[in-house]
């Protein structure tokens, strides 16, 4: 889940960058890809919600 949200925020600060679009502090691109890879540690850590893991019953 913290990598979905990570890969969304390095797309805004992308396009951010790419389009030169003039932000405040917080939102600048390089806020958003530190905030993305400390979502990226949090995910790699094993931390957080992730997706229920669906297991398959035999009858």
């Amino acid at each position: 889940m913290f990598a979905l949200i990570a890969a969304v925020l390095f797309a805004i600060a992308f396009v951010i960058t790419a389009a030169g679009i003039a932000t405040t502090a917080v939102f600048s691109p390089l806020a958003l890809a530190f905030v993305g890879l400390a979502l990226l540690a949090f995910h790699f850590t094993g931390r957080g919600p992730a997706l229920p893991a669906y297991k398959r019953r035999r009858r």
